[in-house]
């Protein structure tokens, strides 16, 4: 096949370089309980939650814009992994990690292509548009859907707290306050049907004391 330019060639190295989006493991279940899903699956997903929800959005929206946007906001999980949303350490370099993947996996692609889509990339991080704003949207609604969907069984293995779930998801307001505040329901069921912890644990005693028997000061 003729491929003088070398435009084919680069463009199909990018998309089998994005076949191995379908091997980084995220923490949330499939709704049937089996296993947890990957970030390809999960971009496929809310792509169409996208599709379906538009109609939410806080502000009109470029579908396709959004579908785009989604479809390629996580492909640098590809080097720098799925950091799970409630580890704060892991957060630390996240914003590093991500940049340096992007750097290398948009690079794969030819430069207008390669511009075009770290530019949706850029977007999709910057939320500064109504397309980001309600893309991320999808992005946090549909991982407490699947939690909700399975007994909170994400939630549960991690011993995450209502509280941590609100403060993370709360820029869906930003995006799709009528699906926020859906959410926002959804999570206090989940509390109420003990999914979800509500108050965080007692603190840990310190050496030689004992829960409920500490010295006056």
């Amino acid at each position: 096949m003729n491929d003088a330019s070398g435009r084919l060639s680069a463009q199909l190295q990018f998309l089998l370089e994005a076949d191995r989006l379908k091997a980084v493991i995220r923490r949330s279940p499939l709704t049937d309980g089996s296993r947890r899903e990957n970030s390809a699956e999960h971009s496929w997903h809310i792509a169409l939650f996208a599709c379906v929800l538009a109609e939410y959005a806080a502000a009109p929206v470029d579908v396709g814009r959004v579908v785009r946007m989604l479809l390629v906001h996580d492909l640098v999980e590809i080097d720098a992994g799925d950091t799970f949303a409630y580890d704060a350490a892991a957060h630390a370099d996240k914003h590093a990690r991500e940049q340096a993947a992007a750097d290398r996996l948009f690079a794969l692609l030819p430069d207008d292509q390669a511009g075009e889509y770290r530019a949706l990339w850029d977007e999709f991080e910057a939320r500064a548009t109504p397309e980001a704003r309600f893309a991320q949207a999808m992005d946090r609604l549909q991982p407490i859907l699947l939690n909700v969907a399975t007994g909170g069984r994400g939630w549960r293995e991690h011993a995450i707290r209502a509280e941590q779930v609100r403060a993370y998801n709360r820029h869906m307001g930003e995006g799709a306050p009528a699906l926020w505040a859906y959410a926002q329901r959804a999570i206090a069921e989940a509390v109420d049907h003990g999914h979800l912890l509500d108050e965080p644990p007692p603190p840990t005693p310190t050496w030689g004391e004992e829960p409920g028997n500490r010295a006056a000061p």
